[in-house]
């Protein structure tokens, strides 16, 4: 029989040094993300959050603009300014009017060689997950995908950057302590929008992009706008009714989308559901899905696993319909109604037509009064 000091213990990792070479290295980026003059929405939202970052670290929020020479381009300035930015990094050539991975991967390496930033982020997006990628691999630097939550560690003021992982079961957070800068994408949704902010002044660094067109081996032949009226819009819906595997058949999703309609609300599901073939997989919800940020949520037979939560949990109020009175959606919904879902959708659908006919009757009314005055 052994005593105690034949049991193995934990061996201690030795801390981790960031070497000399980056200790220069300072300030938050956030990569503004653009096409036609139009920002998508996830570049502010990730300036709302670099804003808090950047404020911890006692440092600069800084964005970094890549374009053509038109001037909605340089217009981007101001408007990053606007939502928090401090200091803009600007590169405009016509050679970058339209995103291609090479010529963007060469722009932002240039830039952070140059101007060494602490942490950069980037949206989740289809461009900003071929970019970070790019980018991360050409400087050697770590790269933590889909996160959905980031801090700094008041110990050593790295990034700790978490995000679900073994298919949404369990949470991880990832810490870069080699190499700089820290980067990380973010998912549209996942990070509130920042209130806009008129009247901030920002400084602009200017800087020249080095590859001509001719050095670029995939050339721009045509701009085809992707239509997506006819598909689900869930991660800008502000109000959505979700569906699981608690409705047991296909056929039974024809509650959630009924009440959809009464609420004018988009119509989502949980992966099983969508896994089931059930509905279109473009209402998965979820953390291999969209990520959500609506005014309600309305979750019928979902059971609330990790995967699912960390895809809708920024909704302002969440409304968890389950017949397990355990269901773990219930820890963390606003609202909890416990009982069959198959009942109580059409109850709702039932309550809400009420309601909303009886608020509409009494705007027609005033209606009437405004104009008979």
């Amino acid at each position: 029989m052994s005593d105690d000091t034949d049991i193995a213990k934990p061996i201690k990792k030795p801390k981790r040094v960031l070497p000399e070479r980056f200790k220069s290295y300072k300030n938050v980026w956030v990569f503004v993300e653009h096409e036609h003059g139009h920002v998508h929405p996830v570049s502010w939202e990730l300036l709302g959050k670099g804003r808090k970052l950047a404020d911890t670290l006692g440092c600069e929020l800084a964005v970094a603009i890549l374009g053509g020479t038109a001037p909605e381009v340089r217009a981007l300035v101001d408007e990053a300014a606007c939502y928090g930015a401090d200091l803009c990094y600007l590169m405009q050539s016509d050679v970058l009017a339209d995103y291609r991975n090479q010529t963007y991967t060469v722009g932002m390496t240039e830039l952070v060689n140059a101007y060494q930033p602490e942490i950069l982020l980037l949206g989740a997006t289809a461009q900003g997950r071929d970019l970070a990628g790019s980018v991360a691999t050409t400087l050697l630097t770590g790269l933590t995908a889909d996160c959905t939550g980031l801090e700094i560690d008041p110990s050593d003021k790295s990034l700790l950057s978490s995000r679900p992982t073994f298919g949404g079961s369990l949470m991880c957070t990832i810490v870069n302590l080699a190499t700089r800068p820290q980067m990380a994408t973010v998912r549209p949704r996942v990070m509130p929008m920042p209130a806009r902010q008129n009247g901030r002044t920002i400084r602009v660094i200017e800087h020249p992009f080095s590859l001509a067109e001719e050095a670029v081996v995939t050339k721009v032949i045509d701009f085809i706008p992707d239509a997506r009226a006819d598909k689900p819009q869930l991660a800008f819906a502000d109000f959505i009714v979700s569906g699981g595997r608690g409705l047991a058949k296909p056929e039974n999703f024809a509650k959630v989308f009924a009440l959809a309609k009464v609420l004018g609300a988009e119509v989502g599901a949980s992966r099983p559901a969508v896994h089931a073939g059930w509905t279109d997989p473009e209402r998965q919800v979820g953390q291999s899905g969209k990520t959500v940020r609506p005014k309600l949520y309305i979750a019928a037979g979902i059971s609330g696993a990790v995967q699912h939560r960390v895809g809708m949990e920024g909704a302002d109020a969440i409304a968890a319909i389950n017949v397990d009175a355990n269901a773990p959606i219930f820890d963390f919904a606003n609202y909890a109604l416990v009982g069959n879902a198959l009942e109580l959708l059409p109850a709702l659908q039932a309550a809400f037509e009420k309601r909303l006919a009886a608020a509409r009757a009494r705007q027609g009314a005033a209606a009437q009064d405004e104009g008979a005055r």
